[in-house]
């Protein structure tokens, strides 16, 4: 047969027979690529250019935290609607010399200067979500060059240098940043400083246009040479603290001079003989544990992915574990929250007793206490050590507080926390407040397994938990994982003080079943479907048989995961 005569039958059948990004011949139908798998090293990012870098320092010889750092550098360029050094960073470590974990709390605080009265005289109910005044101390370079000081083997300014030079010559825009950008200018382009740096000739930038932000460069220059003191003290910081002072915020130099990170025990849960980690709070990661705690009391597997009884079950587990989340969780150094009871088998088996099967929960108690918009990247290295890194603005952009000539936003994390005198998390000086971004790792036999995330606000404690069930009880890949469908709860009480009352909205992903949905709403699940609220799943899996890395990156967002 002619080789035209071929090829127009394969025309004609894609005519008659359309494929689609799920018709793979391997795999769930929801799979939109398969898992990278390589033996030296591996990234997984939310943008091409970005695993790019860190791969670049991977084969310079960098190791797993030069090359995350490197990796969130240009993020911070490339994706300035998800993160950038105006906002905060966590990160879980295995250390392949000492065969352990470590995790990094690198938080800042709220301002000395801003007191709750303050806001309460003025006629606060909560902390606005924009402007000076949800402004809190940025933590993200003060964690770059803790991580860098305990592990890192390059020299800053060769970490540095790929985000540097993307940042000078320009890179182009990819689809999904785009599209989010063009919805945070919206609502930031009044603030002074904004526009003159994400807005070129006072247009968003569209997909594929090539941006350049020299000021941040410039920035990132002088970090690499002065090292973290450049940035909290000295110039940079007296341009953010003018600049703060000129908006009406409280951010100072003593703010800044006094940040610091904190090294902090990362803590577990086991869910059927996998060790899962998370950071404690100030965070929200243990909610994660919480849940699989309740799940693990049940057979998952013969229930079944997207079915009734496991939509359920999963939906009920969150509200509960939330319920602790928002009136529990702040920082502990203001508060004796008892991290070990809240993650013990025991609380899980007296909670679950509060779920009925049968009927959707309008409302949950807080347990009783013993005892008083993000992105995620992972990137591990040929001598196994592995880096599960989350560096977040919050709502999107940030504040709109944008310093003039350094090319960056402040974020807006102090909205989190609580005007509720009394709250755990309620608002003080110098307190880190409540943190939606968490990083999670995942050991067997005390050897490391996966570093992986799922980014998103209240979306992470649950992504964290269906993607490790999809894996564990439905038996699906890394990839297919986090390709799967989603669903997510929202509406429980909320750590700033808000009470659930009517059990929550259930949103869904496309790709579920319509039985199910129905009969969800029969048990008084009020359901609805929504788009780009799920995404940012990044995934590096050791396989210590074949001795090789799997990676694996989510088509929700716009990057992939590599690997030489």
């Amino acid at each position: 047969m002619k080789i035209y005569t071929i090829i127009t039958l394969i025309l004609l059948l894609l005519l008659v027979f359309p494929m689609h990004a799920q018709d793979r011949t391997t795999g769930r139908t929801f799979t939109t690529r398969s898992e990278v798998i390589a033996k030296h090293g591996m990234a997984a990012t939310s943008h091409p250019l970005a695993t790019m870098a860190a791969i670049d320092i991977l084969k310079s010889g960098g190791n797993a935290v030069d090359a995350a750092i490197a990796a969130n550098a240009c993020l911070g360029l490339m994706e300035p609607v998800s993160c950038g050094i105006g906002g905060d960073l966590f990160a879980i470590i295995w250390d392949a010399e000492t065969r352990k974990l470590h995790g990094l709390n690198a938080s800042g605080r709220s301002p000395y200067d801003l007191t709750r009265q303050y806001l309460i005289e003025n006629g606060y109910k909560s902390i606005p979500p924009r402007g000076p005044l949800p402004v809190s101390v940025p933590g993200c370079v003060d964690g770059w060059f803790e991580m860098h000081k305990k592990f890192g083997v390059l020299r800053m300014e060769d970490i540095l240098s790929p985000a540097i030079k993307h940042a000078t010559e320009g890179f182009p825009v990819t689809e999904i940043i785009a599209h989010d950008w063009e919805l945070n200018a919206l609502v930031l382009k009044d603030f002074k400083g904004f526009s003159e740096v994400f807005m070129p000739g006072g247009k968003v930038p569209v997909k594929g246009q090539v941006f350049r932000n020299p000021d941040l460069a410039n920035t990132y220059q002088k970090i690499a040479r002065g090292g973290r003191d450049a940035f909290y003290k000295g110039e940079i910081a007296g341009t953010m603290v003018n600049y703060m002072k000129e908006q009406g915020g409280f951010l100072s130099l003593r703010d800044l001079e006094d940040h610091r990170s904190e090294w902090v025990d990362p803590v577990s849960t086991d869910y059927r003989g996998y060790e899962v980690w998370e950071l404690p709070p100030n965070g929200q990661g243990i909610a994660a544990l919480q849940i699989l705690n309740i799940l693990e009391q049940y057979d998952i597997a013969s229930m079944g992915f997207g079915s009734l009884e496991y939509m359920h079950l999963f939906t009920e587990a969150k509200k509960l574990a939330y319920e602790d989340r928002a009136k529990f969780y702040a920082d502990m150094d203001f508060n004796k929250v008892p991290v070990d009871w809240l993650i013990s088998k025991e609380y899980a088996r007296q909670r679950l007793k509060l779920i009925s099967m049968d009927r959707a929960a309008r409302s949950y108690p807080a347990g009783n206490l013993k005892d008083g918009d993000t992105i995620y990247l992972t990137v591990a290295d040929e001598e196994g050590n592995m880096v599960s890194l989350i560096q977040s603005n919050f709502r999107g952009m940030g504040s709109g507080m944008t310093p003039p000539g350094l090319g960056f936003i402040l974020q807006d994390r102090g909205e989190l926390f609580s005007l509720g005198e009394g709250h755990f998390n309620e608002y003080e000086p110098h307190k880190r407040p409540f943190h939606t971004i968490i990083p999670a790792f995942v050991t067997r036999n005390g050897e490391p397994f996966i570093s992986f995330g799922v980014m998103g606000g209240a979306m992470q404690p649950q992504g964290h938990v269906q993607v490790l069930v999809n894996m564990i009880d439905f038996g699906m890949n890394l990839q297919e994982a986090g390709d799967a469908p989603r669903i997510q709860h929202l509406g429980s009480s909320q750590p700033t003080g808000e009470k659930m009352e009517d059990g929550g909205t259930l949103y869904l992903e496309s790709g579920f079943d319509y039985y199910p949905i129905r009969e969800l709403t029969k048990k008084g699940h009020n359901i609805e479907y929504s788009l780009g609220i799920f995404g940012g799943y990044q995934a590096i899996m050791w396989d210590e048989e074949q001795q090789v890395y799997y990676g694996a990156s989510e088509s929700r967002k716009d990057g992939f995961a590599a690997g030489f």
